[in-house]
């Protein structure tokens, strides 16, 4: 007899689910900058240590181009994470809770989570300001620091946006 998992299952979301051509768009957009992103990461690396240990001349600017693109990974996979649930959670108490606590718990962190974003996107843009003021760029490459900034206060305000839309749509056997 095969064996079978007793944890909650955590399904998709009517959210993620419903086929609503915004969230492919967005899945498709942001998913696809993560992967071009990842596969940059990739080859830059390669090529820096091929370089490196190969042909002794290692690859300039590679090591403000991997901090740039990593900012942006990190930055462009957060609204995937929040449309999906995907964050890290402590849920220890979660599963024994009764229905009621749990749809209390799933709207309490859904709502800390799209403050927290909110508020980590408006240190982004007051930073990202500051930084275009500053004309602020990398040292080697001369790269302006502040598109990233802007970038990555955009994606925090998305995802604040998503964490509220996942108050209208639940998690499947996470709330009642």
């Amino acid at each position: 007899m095969p064996s079978t998992n007793n944890a909650v299952r955590r399904d998709a979301s009517p959210l993620e689910s419903s086929g609503d051509l915004r969230h492919g768009l967005l899945d498709l957009g942001l998913g696809g900058c993560c992967a071009f992103l990842l596969m940059g990461l990739a080859a830059l690396t390669v090529a820096d240590v091929v370089g490196r240990y190969v042909l002794t001349a290692p690859l300039a600017g590679a090591f403000e181009l991997t901090e740039l693109m990593l900012g942006a990974l990190v930055f462009a996979a957060l609204p995937l994470a929040t449309m999906t649930g995907e964050h890290v959670a402590v849920d220890a108490l979660f599963d024994v809770s009764p229905p009621r606590v749990r749809t209390a718990l799933a709207w309490l962190g859904s709502v800390a989570s799209a403050a927290a974003l909110w508020a980590i996107a408006w240190r982004l843009v007051v930073y990202s300001a500051r930084l275009a003021n500053d004309e602020a760029a990398t040292d080697a490459l001369l790269v302006p620091l502040a598109p990233l900034g802007w970038f990555a206060a955009g994606m925090a305000a998305l995802s604040g946006l998503l964490a509220v839309a996942r108050l209208a749509a639940p998690p499947a056997g996470r709330a009642s």
